[in-house]
């Protein structure tokens, strides 16, 4: 449920920016703007004066102050009776301004809103779709019932409106209004029917997130739109196509058969189209019976493959997911490495994508065995991602590859983090019970750890053990005797517990050595944790049967021990055992069967995944995480044993076309592929185009409407296609072929006027071609035409690949296509850039996974510094009882997290005796993100050691509080950065820089006159002040005057841009350009400081 509350809220959010944007470009004024993020900025007690004021110019002012203030979280509610009076204000700006506002407040003050019902219902028919679209988001937000007939109707007519936006609102606005009235849920059908017939990109998204809220039930409005919403789904907006994929994904389950029976079979005429033109396939699969697939279900298959190289990660998320539950069981594998690449994303993603590898793992082990390096645990990871890692790699355990998990296993042990050391010995258990060849060998590993330091290690090496011997107990009373030695030295509660329990268990395989041991125990019954109590009186219970002659009276001493203990479970065994095996005249019939209940055989436990039962649940929701039914979870059908009638998709009858009609159609499908290359490979495609052209079309057409299998690629039998689907797919090569004509018009001009630049635009194409698919289709120039076609051409590359009458350029595409997903874990690819990198080849292949993220643009990072490093002090040492510490900013990018802030801690203990675990405690704020160092053991006298640390201060200079903790004390301290070490320095050409700083104007800008000191004057040493100051990069400028100086927040990658202008003399001009005010003020007066003091 929260998802679809997040997507609801995600129409307030694009106007929010829309209206930011254009309020930006407008404004004039730059200190009213700039005063709104100021500390000193004004206080808001005239703004009810300035908003009832006749000047236009203070309604504006006010309005942006107070939009400000709700951008800052302050409560701006009771400003509403003046708000709501400007709404049928003229000015379009100060409009667009009230109705964010409204949005906002509307559900508060429904009474108020109320009153401006009738100027909203004009707002409605306004020539500006913003408008329209605002107050049909306003009238949504007052959660009245009087209003709901008002309410329908406006969704009505915005349902039908020219504008996509205003059609995406009103798709927004159902949901809004269902859960006020679900009584009007008829009346919304018919409004999502409509939605759904849409054929624009924006509104796709958003109506089938309706329709999962409102009417999930209701497949039959999809049929009509199936084939349609498929096509489209490479061009919808990255969220809605999360939601598209998930129904498609249900939709699919109802109406499709089985893909993982074997013996299935359809009509012999469409089994044959479908298998003719894959020869190969009919060579290795003559025996077996073929599976004809419905073309629909292959058409979803097809179109939804090339998300897999999305950008976003929910995206990639959701396609696995549908392969998973959909694709033939050879075709899953598809998924493989576009999982294995999110690995390289945030911790919250990989905890994500690690859930569900795990679950895949465990059903089928050879899709990720290839991958097996990327699960490796790094030190980095935390403490659950190397968990998850540890499920991962224990799944993939086989013969072959065993002795390399275990040698890796043998590293992790060591670890630091005990939670993940004990992890990995119960991994080793596992291991050691699937697969019996290495049984002894993980024993023998085991029985080595109990010599270790560490008890936690040795209890959890204990309590395996325990298990493991309970498998196969007859050959191993060595073992338990070693255990038995050890016993004495082990001092976790668990661990010994567990060795008094396998002695009692196994009394009669050491039946010299249990008695002695139950001897030591009764002289330590009163000093042991109660865990062990309990197994010290089990344990003098089975002894007493076995062996009385020895332990009768050490057996009498414990019981008597027991009966007066302070806990009274204890109390209670007691008592139960003395009457259980002790015969007297009280005793019932009970105590004849002593021997039978404490010595029967107990069954071996069984060692299992934890993931082993959440493939019940859906891959990538919320309840396959949570491993629990969550509310308003849809659980996926079974398949049907026999399919639907497919022809329900149809949407309708077109009669053959005429073979003119289809030649025009060949030619334009040609030239459209031509297009898709690079300019130099389409002046070869061009002279060959006489003979291919034909060809190349035929492949392109026949694939859309045969939907066959990947891999087939004959055209005789292309040819032979069913008539239905053929039907089906011409609809919309119809309802594209305009679109594509003026596409291609406007092509021809630009090509016409870049022949001058034919060297740039080579590279440039070069580069597209080598981001695959994801840059093809994100492009607008494609957006009209792909709607039709992008899934055509995907397939139709592939089926190429077998053809003879192929061309040589074509066989080569496929291997570029998937060159996002092209992983290597020892030599990263080369980064195609034209400027020279300043990355270290190591710390390349380090960062390389970190930019998944980021927007592609011109820019790059660069990470030099100048001057010393400034060290800070942390904690004293008088203050820390012997314990300083000190930290510096080295000027790094923080490799566990992009967005971090690298910080290095020197920890030095100054006093006479060793400090022991050293680690971070809580910290503060809450908005503040901490990334902690890992615990030192034992820091010795004199000594020191530095840690990394990284912090994520969200672009403000606010204070990280947080407890530097040693095992006896806890000691507060504080982190306060300066804002020139929120920044990483981004390298800009001055033309760049110019045009970013062109769109970063009005209030995003901030400067201010001051005079140097006359040592900074020269080039040299004003750069180095600056540079020394703040972390920035310096663009190479043609003036000797003018200094500029570019860099990133390292929180939100916003752009800082900050130019140093000359006067004469000593007099100077500092600018600086971003839309983080606050930091710009805070930059501004550092840079001032730096430069005006001698």
């Amino acid at each position: 449920m929260s998802t679809n509350t997040s997507y609801n809220d995600q129409g307030g959010a694009e106007a929010a920016v829309e209206v930011g944007q254009e309020g930006t470009l407008t404004s004039s004024g730059t200190g009213a703007g700039f005063g709104l993020f100021s500390t000193d900025f004004k206080k808001n007690d005239d703004l009810k004066e300035m908003l009832e004021s006749n000047k236009e110019s203070l309604k504006l002012e006010a309005m942006k102050r107070i939009v400000g203030l709700i951008a800052k979280g302050k409560n701006a509610s009771e400003l509403f009776p003046a708000v709501v009076k400007n709404v049928a204000n003229k000015n379009i700006e100060l409009k667009k301004l009230v109705y964010v506002y409204l949005v906002r407040y509307a559900e508060e003050q429904q009474d108020l809103a109320l009153l401006s019902i009738s100027t909203f219902q004009r707002a409605l028919k306004d020539p500006n779709q913003l408008i329209r679209a605002s107050a049909l988001r306003v009238l949504s937000s007052i959660r009245v019932p009087i209003i709901v007939p008002i309410m329908m109707l406006a969704i009505k007519e915005s349902a039908s409106d020219m504008s996509p936006y205003v059609r995406k609102t009103s798709a927004h606005a159902i949901q809004k209004l269902y859960s006020l009235d679900p009584d009007q849920r008829e009346h919304l059908i018919e409004v999502i029917e409509k939605l759904l017939k849409d054929k624009s990109t924006l509104v796709a998204g958003s109506v089938v997130m309706a329709f999962e809220e409102v009417c999930p039930d209701r497949i039959d409005l999809i049929h009509k739109n199936y084939r349609k919403l498929c096509n489209l789904l490479v061009d919808v907006e990255e969220w809605g196509q999360v939601v598209i994929i998930c129904m498609l994904t249900r939709y699919a389950r109802t109406q499709f058969t089985s893909p993982w029976q074997e013996g299935v079979s359809f009509d012999e005429n469409n089994e044959k189209a479908f298998y003719d033109s894959d020869s190969e396939e009919k060579r290795d699969r003559t025996e077996a019976k073929p599976y004809m697939m419905d073309p629909d279900h292959r058409l979803l298959l097809r179109n939804t493959k090339p998300l897999l190289q999305s950008r976003n990660t929910a995206v990639v998320m959701a396609v696995a997911q549908l392969y998973w539950h959909l694709a033939p069981t050879h075709e899953v594998s598809t998924v493989t490495k576009s999982l294995v690449r999110l690995l390289r994303s945030h911790r919250e993603v990989q905890y994500v994508v690690l859930q569900n590898i795990a679950t895949m793992s465990i059903q089928r082990k050879g899709m990720f065995e290839p991958y097996m390096k990327s699960f490796y645990v790094r030190s980095t990871d935390a403490t659950h991602i190397k968990t998850l890692k540890l499920e991962i790699l224990t799944n993939l355990a086989n013969e072959a590859n065993i002795s390399t998990i275990l040698r890796e296993f043998q590293t992790y042990v060591k670890s630091q983090d005990k939670a993940f050391a004990a992890a990995t010995i119960q991994a080793i258990g596992r291991c050691a019970t699937n697969i019996s060849e290495v049984t002894d060998t993980c024993l023998n590993g085991l029985v080595l750890l109990l010599s270790n330091r560490d008890e936690t290690v040795v209890a959890e090496s204990v309590v395996v053990i325990k298990k493991l011997l309970q498998t196969q107990p007859t050959q191993h009373s060595d073992i338990i005797k070693h255990m038995a030695k050890l016993f004495d030295k082990i001092t976790v509660a668990m661990a010994r517990a567990s060795i008094l329990w396998l002695i009692g268990e196994y009394c009669e395989r050491v039946p010299k050595i249990a008695p002695d041991v139950l001897r030591k125990m009764a002289k330590s019954f009163t000093s042991e944790e109660d865990i062990v109590k309990l197994q010290i009186v089990n344990l003098a219970a089975k002894l007493y049967l076995t062996n009385s002659k020895q332990t009768k009276l050490l057996t009498q001493y414990i019981l008597n021990l027991g009966k007066y203990d302070q806990n009274y479970d204890i109390r209670d065994r007691t008592r139960f055992i003395r009457q259980l095996i002790v015969p007297n005249e009280k005793s019932g019939a009970l105590s004849r069967y002593a021997r039978r209940i404490l010595l029967a055989p107990k069954p071996a436990p069984l060692l299992q995944s934890a993931f082993k039962d959440r493939d019940r649940f859906q891959l990538g929701t919320l309840s396959h995480s949570l491993n629990l039914k969550a509310s308003g979870y849809q659980e996926l059908s079974d398949w049907p044993a026999v399919a639907p009638d497919q022809s329900v998709r149809n949407v309708e009858v077109i009669e053959p076309v005429h073979e003119t009609v289809a030649s025009v159609k060949k030619s334009k499908a040609a030239k459209s592929e031509d297009k898709f290359y690079s300019d130099s490979e389409g002046e070869q495609e061009d002279r060959k185009g006489s003979r291919n052209s034909s060809s190349s079309s035929n492949d392109s057409s026949s694939s859309s409407s045969s939907s066959s299998s990947e891999g087939s690629g004959s055209e005789e039998s292309e040819e032979e296609t069913s008539d239905e689907s053929a039907k089906s797919s011409s609809q919309s090569e119809k309802s594209s072929s305009e679109s594509e004509a003026d596409q291609k018009k406007e092509k021809n001009k630009k090509n016409a006027n870049s022949k001058a630049k034919s060297k740039a635009v080579d590279s440039e194409s070069e580069e597209e071609n080598n981001n695959g698919p994801m840059a093809s289709s994100s492009s607008e120039e494609g957006s009209s035409a792909s709607e039709s076609s992008a899934s055509d051409s995907d397939s139709g590359t592939e089926q190429k690949k077998s053809s003879s009458k192929s061309k040589p350029k074509v066989q080569e595409r496929p291997r570029k296509e998937v060159s996002l997903l092209d992983l290597d874990d020892v030599t990263p690819s080369a980064p195609t850039t034209s400027k020279a990198s300043v990355y270290s080849p190591s710390l390349l292949s380090d960062l390389e996974g970190l930019s998944l993220s980021s927007v592609s643009s011109p820019m790059q990072v660069n990470v030099q510094t100048f001057g010393p490093v400034k060290s800070h002090e942390l904690l004293h040492h008088m203050s820390g009882k012997g314990l300083s510490a000190r930290y510096h900013f080295p000027r790094q990018p923080f490799l566990y997290q992009p967005s971090m802030v690298h910080l290095q801690v020197t920890l030095t203990n100054t006093s006479d005796h060793p400090l022991e675990g050293l680690h971070v405690g809580d910290h503060s704020p809450a908005s503040i993100t901490l990334h902690r160092f890992n615990t030192v053991d034992r820091l010795e006298p004199q000594a020191s050691v530095t840690v990394s640390m990284g912090i994520d201060f969200n672009d403000s200079t606010q204070a990280a509080n947080f407890q530097l903790c040693t095992k006896e004390a806890e000691f507060s301290v504080s982190i306060q950065p300066a804002v020139g070490e929120l920044l990483l320095p981004t390298s800009l050409t001055q033309p760049d820089f110019e045009k970013e700083q062109g769109k970063l104007q009005g209030m995003n800008e901030t400067s201010a006159t001051i005079t140097m000191a006359a040592s900074h004057c020269s080039s040299a040493v004003l750069s180095k002040r600056v540079l020394s100051m703040a972390h920035l990069g310096e663009v190479i400028t043609g003036h000797d005057s003018i200094h500029r100086f570019a860099g990133r927040t390292v929180s939100s990658g916003a752009l800082v841009l900050v130019t140093v202008e000359q006067r004469e003399a000593t007099g100077a001009t500092i600018t600086v350009n971003t839309d983080k005010t606050v930091m710009a003020s805070m930059l501004l007066r550092d840079l001032k400081q730096a430069l005006a003091s001698a």
